[in-house]
């Protein structure tokens, strides 16, 4: 999966980030390379979910996809 992430200057120091395709994921860093971990940690956290807190029948089908 390839994401476009905006990459800003923060007007106290270092840097801060959004990915608009996935609504308020957003995450900062100091410097350059500590924002771009901290970009994968917060992909990572806005798109996993525990299914244990959803609704699922015994009809239902729980899969994960790669893209």
């Amino acid at each position: 999966m390839k994401l476009k992430v905006i990459i800003h200057e923060a007007e106290e120091g270092g840097f801060w980030a959004e990915v608009p395709s996935i609504p308020g994921c957003v995450t900062q860093g100091d410097t350059f390379d500590e924002l771009l971990i901290n970009i994968y940690d917060a992909v990572e956290g806005c798109l996993s979910i525990d299914v244990t807190d959803i609704n699922i029948s015994e009809k239902d089908r729980v899969m994960e996809i790669a893209v």
